[in-house]
């Protein structure tokens, strides 16, 4: 068995285009996974839209309703950032099922990736910057009913504090949410997360790896989680418009590999997706995307999952 992907093969249809937010690099990340012979078609699972009542674990059902009927008002669109369309609502809705899907087959082979999600800005009640539904929520609180799983860790690492999954999880001790985030970026106002570690501007890889180490293995140590979600954001890449931090590529792999093994190597099942990652090199930001894959199909041959 290799790692288990997921693969999208809606995020090829067009798309409102926003040179903020560039739906392309979906279909971009799949093909170097598949050039790159990071990985074969065989790994990759298509998921499938859930029904709305996942999305309405987390999400209220006015809201999901409005979104997906296009009938949202202007002022809760402008917050989200993205053009609504038919198309959209399907991609965000199949990123949701990607995540449910990953988080499923980790607990099955131990580890598992999303080309996709790691949309942490979505609150219950309306979406923010670019994010619509929380995936990492949902599929928390899908696993949790399924009687999967019950405590699970989020580790995010998106450069941008993961204000809305703090928010919907801030009186839950099933579910523990620890951001690393640049400390003087978006969103303004933070939420409080069960562990907050803002970083300064301009961290670099040395740095930021070492305060990882502060608080990871300790984490799992105390929680003792069924289920690890990894929202491996690549923004805080120094070449990233929206970052404010200075990782470079390596830093970026050897992250993923800190994390991973950190997990892995004591029996943590870990589900990935790419988070945040905002480049006009699009190759740049596919490549930088494909880390976490790379770095879990290392640590998938690595530990004989």
């Amino acid at each position: 068995m290799n790692l288990p992907l997921i693969y999208h093969p809606n995020y090829v249809a067009p798309l409102p285009r926003d040179h903020r937010f560039p739906m392309e690099k979906f279909k971009k990340l799949y093909e170097m996974l598949l050039n790159d012979r990071v990985a074969d078609p065989a790994q990759f699972h298509r998921p499938e839209c859930p029904p709305q009542t996942w999305l309405e674990l987390v999400h209220a059902s006015e809201y999901v309703s409005a979104y997906c009927s296009g009938t949202l008002d202007a002022k809760a669109q402008r917050r989200i950032g993205l053009p609504w369309s038919p198309e959209l609502v399907n991609r965000t809705c199949t990123a949701v099922g990607g995540t449910i899907l990953t988080a499923k087959l980790a607990l099955q082979y131990g580890l598992a990736c999303n080309t996709a999600g790691g949309t942490h800005h979505a609150f219950p009640d309306y979406g923010s910057g670019f994010c619509i539904f929380n995936d990492l929520a949902i599929a928390s609180r899908v696993l949790q009913k399924l009687g999967l799983v019950r405590r699970i860790l989020i580790v995010d690492l998106d450069v941008h504090q993961g204000d809305g999954t703090a928010f919907i999880f801030q009186s839950d001790p099933s579910v523990f949410t620890f951001s690393m985030h640049c400390e003087i970026n978006f969103p303004g106002t933070k939420q409080q997360s069960d562990l907050d570690v803002p970083l300064a501007e301009g961290m670099e890889d040395d740095e930021y790896l070492q305060t990882l180490a502060e608080y990871l293995p300790d984490l799992l140590s105390e929680i003792n989680p069924d289920l690890v979600l990894y929202d491996a954001g690549v923004d805080p890449h120094w070449g990233d418009r929206l970052g404010k931090l200075a990782l470079t590529d390596s830093g970026l792999y050897r992250r993923e590999m800190q994390v991973l093994t950190t997990c892995v190597s004591q029996g943590y099942p870990v589900a990935c997706v790419i988070g945040g990652g905002y480049a006009e090199d699009m190759d740049a930001l596919v490549y930088r995307h494909s880390i976490v894959h790379r770095a879990a199909s290392d640590v998938f041959r690595q530990y004989r999952l």
